[in-house]
């Protein structure tokens, strides 16, 4: 890898997605590569294009990145740390535009949902767009007072767009959730702070399999941050599931939990173990 990809983080987007604004965030000395979809953002670290990828994993609002889970187990990288990014979406317009002069406004569609109250409020039509950044570029390459998109302050500044009422989005809470991900996987210590380890499984096809291999974590005190399940090649009977828990797996808790989970299990494959973001412990 050559000295400038070492500072280099890749996302998923055009300049001024939400992920860039996460790399910025998390990563501000790094220099963040825009990749067009997630496979080429992993494959920009598989390539030594990049040291890390920013990948996001759930928003408070619209729930779990769509296709990401079905990804991770298969990206070949491991989950170094996590990141909240707080989302503030704004309406962004051509430079001398007015707010009164606006009639569309177009975003990602889960952008658009979660503005729909304040575009309703200001009687914008909203126009469905592939992505946030990618809304703002044509917005401002068309010269169209009258259109608008809902992206971000840095999609704002990459474009050359004025931000003609800032933050649409209608519930405060909105943050979504990013890994960080490397070839290599972290050990950190567990001595030095609060540890996340998130892994997937399959459990065998039998009757109270589920809560037979999560017991484990109930007996020994483990909390269980995140579950999720999902389908696996088209089967409905093939389900896979997604956990984050608190701890590291050499702790005796966590290490006993997930010998449980194992018996019960097909198959559990570790993504990572890495520091748990002070985010999770300012919203307590």
């Amino acid at each position: 890898m050559s000295a400038a990809a070492n500072d280099t983080i890749a996302f998923q987007g055009l300049p001024g997605a939400y992920s860039n604004l996460a790399c910025r965030a998390a990563f501000p000395d790094m220099v963040a590569l825009p990749c067009a979809s997630f496979e080429d953002m992993f494959a920009a670290v598989h390539d030594g294009q990049a040291r890390l990828a920013m990948v996001p994993i759930e928003n408070s609002v619209a729930g779990r990145v769509a296709d990401i889970h079905h990804l991770l187990p298969g990206s070949g990288l491991h989950i170094i740390a996590e990141h909240f990014q707080r989302v503030n979406h704004q309406l962004l317009g051509l430079k001398g535009a007015k707010l009164s002069d606006i009639k569309t406004a177009s975003s990602h569609i889960q952008a658009l949902s979660q503005c729909r109250n304040s575009l309703r409020a200001l009687g914008l039509k909203p126009v469905v767009h592939a992505d946030t950044a990618g809304a703002a570029a044509e917005i401002a390459a068309r010269g169209d007072k009258s259109a608008a998109a809902i992206a971000s302050s840095l999609a704002a500044e990459i474009y050359g767009l004025d931000i003609l009422k800032a933050d649409m989005e209608d519930a405060s809470h909105n943050t979504t959730r990013f890994v960080v991900m490397a070839q290599d996987p972290v050990d950190p210590d567990a001595a030095k702070g609060p540890i996340v380890t998130s892994f997937v499984f399959r459990v065998r096809s039998v009757p109270a399999a589920l809560y037979k291999a999560l017991g484990g974590f109930a007996t020994n005190g483990v909390n269980i941050t995140k579950l999720e399940s999902y389908m696996l090649d088209g089967h409905f009977s093939s389900t896979q599931f997604y956990a984050d828990i608190e701890g590291h797996p050499d702790q005796r808790p966590v290490r006993l939990a997930l010998e449980e989970l194992s018996f019960f299990s097909r198959e559990v494959r570790i993504l990572g173990v890495y520091p748990a973001s002070k985010f999770r412990f300012a919203e307590d």
